[in-house]
């Protein structure tokens, strides 16, 4: 059964018409979210001159911010939703009065062209967050990139102290039925249905479909370290879809329904890697794919929240315990 089929069996009058808009081959304008009530829960109050840098993309006076000459080990975060964004082993001095680095964690960081036509603005690709601007080619360091970030959009947690949220990227089929499992884990803080491993930047469900892309429906997990644990989340992914189908699941075929997991750091890369071992060592085949994260592209909004906004529950998406 595909989604169109899904759309009209349903009976719900606004599905039969996305159903119909995508046999005529109409495709539905993707806008930038407005955060819901989910998200606002998350994001912290701001300071008036916190609120100019980072809502009304300001910029704080160079030499003078907390972290540009900051030199402690740990990972800088988001100051509107708390979810890391960089690394100190990647942080630089430019000598440009603002916090460089040189590199960004996976999939946290979301890069458009700034409304002056010259430069790239940078913002946290969860919230929003103005966080500066990106630049290339300056010769400054191996991987000739500059992150020019306000040290007033960020927040620090020292290494070896835990994240007060952090997120998961995981694609098993129809992203209607992973995230409803994924929702109702206890320390799960939001979870979004969009795509991610392929070369087309910001890319419809209807290109997605085609499985020329190179995209597989991904859900966005965004999580509490000290509630959930990654290996919790991640035995949970395995348990909720079958991982031993390749480049499909259940009755959804293609590429974009594979099962894959998209780590942003060596420690969720190690963790997925012990998980699959030991599932096959349990005697599974396991198909699943591990790769490190890329960007992710949040779907349309009609996809997210889909079976909660419905009823009812995933058609290809079951529980069963496996790991012992």
């Amino acid at each position: 059964m595909n989604r169109t089929s899904l759309f009209l069996s349903a009976g719900i009058l606004g599905l039969m018409v996305l159903g119909v808009l995508f046999g005529m081959g109409i495709q539905q304008k993707k806008e930038d979210p407005v955060p819901d009530e989910k998200k606002m829960k998350l994001l912290k109050d701001l300071t008036q001159e916190e609120k100019r840098v980072i809502l009304q993309r300001g910029t704080e006076r160079p030499y003078t911010g907390k972290y540009y000459q900051h030199r402690e080990e740990g990972t800088y975060t988001c100051k509107r939703c708390g979810l890391p964004l960089y690394r100190s082993k990647d942080k630089f001095d430019s000598g440009c009065g603002w916090p460089s680095f040189d590199d960004e964690i996976p999939a946290a960081v979301k890069r458009t062209p700034d409304p002056d036509g010259i430069r790239t603005e940078i913002t946290c690709s969860y919230c929003g967050a103005h966080l500066g601007h990106v630049f290339a080619g300056e010769g400054l360091t191996e991987k000739n990139i500059r992150h020019c970030v306000n040290s007033i959009s960020m927040d620090f947690v020292p290494a070896g102290e835990p994240l007060a949220r952090n997120r998961a990227y995981f694609a098993g089929g129809c992203f209607w039925g992973v995230e409803y499992h994924l929702q109702k884990r206890e320390g799960v803080l939001d979870v979004r249905s969009g795509y991610m491993g392929g070369e087309v930047p910001d890319p419809s469900y209807r290109q997605v479909s085609s499985g020329n892309t190179g995209h597989a429906e991904t859900v966005e997990v965004i999580y509490d370290p000290r509630t959930v644990r990654y290996e919790d989340l991640a035995k949970l992914f395995f348990e909720i879809h079958d991982f031993s189908q390749l480049n499909r699941q259940g009755p959804d075929v293609g590429e974009q329904y594979r099962s894959e997991i998209f780590t942003t750091d060596d420690r969720q890369q190690q963790m997925a890697r012990r998980l699959i071992e030991q599932l096959k060592d349990q005697g599974y085949d396991v198909k699943t794919r591990l790769t490190p994260a890329g960007p992710f592209y949040p779907a349309e909004d009609y996809h997210q929240d889909y079976y909660f906004k419905k009823g009812g529950a995933p058609y290809c998406h079951r529980y069963r315990k496996i790991f012992k």
